[in-house]
């Protein structure tokens, strides 16, 4: 059940974020654009390399869970093999 919430809430976070970048490069964009286009599009190409590595953080959120579930999985098989071979 708590596994399931997370992978809810962090899916929802992915693409809420993808949304920010997107709707708020163009927002950036609009912004800055009395400044020049040149600088408009310098301060937005930054919002995105930023924004990009906030998604990347939570997308190594969801790549440390699996390596968490995995290595779960691998103990408990682990433990089985050591059962059987020792009395």
């Amino acid at each position: 059940m708590q596994k399931e919430k997370f992978d809810r809430i962090i899916s929802f976070l992915l693409g809420a974020s993808w949304a920010v970048v997107i709707f708020g490069a163009l927002i950036t964009f609009k912004i800055f654009s009395f400044l020049g286009f040149s600088l408009a599009l310098f301060i937005t190409i930054t919002f995105i390399v930023i924004s990009f590595f906030l998604i990347l953080t939570l997308d190594a959120f969801v790549i440390n869970r699996q390596r968490l579930e995995e290595a779960k999985k691998q103990t408990r098989l682990l433990e089985k093999i050591y059962s059987k071979h020792t009395w």
